[in-house]
């Protein structure tokens, strides 16, 4: 279908930033070069103390800004956001990371799968890596259940004709760039603040598809995010959010048999991790990591959710906040 500039729906963006002043700039300066007419941005600002806000409001003054005085999270952020998205009539509500560079036509080819068919809950661009341009870092997501763990499709692939150029169904796309239809989210509801961070997008994704919703990768749209083609060891504060999450994950999208037999294989899973991080220690290097798991898998069980206790900060230092998959 093809639109006027008046019949276009309304989108609006939602950006969280934490201390990333240079790159949400950047990333600002790029959406706002989307070929939409009908487009609105959001920043929600996470208790910032590099200057973002007021650099923010400098650059761009007719920008709306949600500011936090401190740092909660990013669903409690994403939500926000996507509260003042709905409140102010958004059709198309479209999380995204603060490291991206979209192309122009991005917002126009999501926006147009999307209104293909009233089941299409959410869509989402190629994502190439900023700093190899043909190189995939994710295509959509697979998650396999067993474990909860969740797998970028087509990445490090480089970009070729031998891709079907067709939207495709699948299990989740990263919350770095989710163009969500205001149906689904008022349907599915808000992002789940217990994660805190990991694991949030794919349970709104999963809660979609259970409701009959469809999660669809676009091709067409592309973008390109920061983060390095090189492999780099996560750090123990990922460690922890990313194995306590998974729990969580399974706890809320299975039920019966297939929640407790994921459950067990999750958990020894990460028990025989934390026995080699022991034994094969990398002279205390791995050490950390081990610690992280123990305490992901003493807060799942202890139903501890939400941001990590001071205790564990100490232990395993800082994050910079991410919302995608990793």
């Amino acid at each position: 279908m093809t639109y006027s500039a008046k019949l276009w729906p309304s989108a609006h963006m939602v950006m969280v930033n934490w201390n990333q002043r240079a790159n949400t700039l950047e990333s600002i300066r790029s959406l706002l070069k989307l070929d939409y007419s009908r487009l609105s941005l959001v920043v929600v600002d996470n208790g910032s103390e590099d200057g973002s806000v007021d650099a923010i409001k400098r650059e761009f003054p007719g920008i709306t800004i949600l500011e936090n005085a401190t740092n909660l999270g990013a669903p409690i952020a994403l939500n926000q956001g996507m509260k003042h998205a709905l409140q102010h009539g958004a059709d198309y509500i479209c999380l995204m990371d603060n490291d991206i560079l979209a192309d122009e036509q991005m917002l126009k080819e999501l926006i147009t799968v999307a209104e293909s068919d009233p089941r299409i809950a959410a869509t989402g661009p190629k994502m190439y890596y900023y700093d190899s341009p043909k190189t995939i870092w994710c295509a959509g997501a697979k998650i396999v259940w067993k474990s909860a763990e969740t797998f970028r499709l087509q990445a490090e692939q480089i970009d070729g004709d031998n891709e079907k150029p067709e939207p495709q169904d699948v299990d989740m796309i990263p919350s770095c760039a989710l163009c969500i239809k205001r149906a689904a989210l008022e349907a599915v509801g808000l992002m789940d603040p217990r994660y805190f961070v990991y694991y949030n997008d794919s349970d709104w994704c999963a809660r979609a598809i259970s409701q009959g919703g469809r999660i669809v990768y676009v091709p067409s749209a592309k973008l390109w995010h920061k983060v390095s083609a090189t492999t780099k060891a996560a750090s123990p504060t990922v460690d922890y959010y990313m194995t306590r999450n998974r729990f969580l994950f399974l706890v809320r999208n299975l039920s019966g048999i297939r929640r407790y037999q994921a459950l067990l294989y999750t958990g020894m899973r990460n028990l025989l991790a934390i026995a080699a991080y022991t034994v094969k220690s990398h002279n205390g290097h791995r050490i950390p990591h081990r610690n992280a798991r123990l305490l992901a898998l003493r807060d799942a069980m202890l139903g501890r959710w939400g941001e990590m206790s001071v205790a564990a900060k100490k232990l395993c230092g800082s994050i910079s906040q991410r919302t995608s998959v990793r």
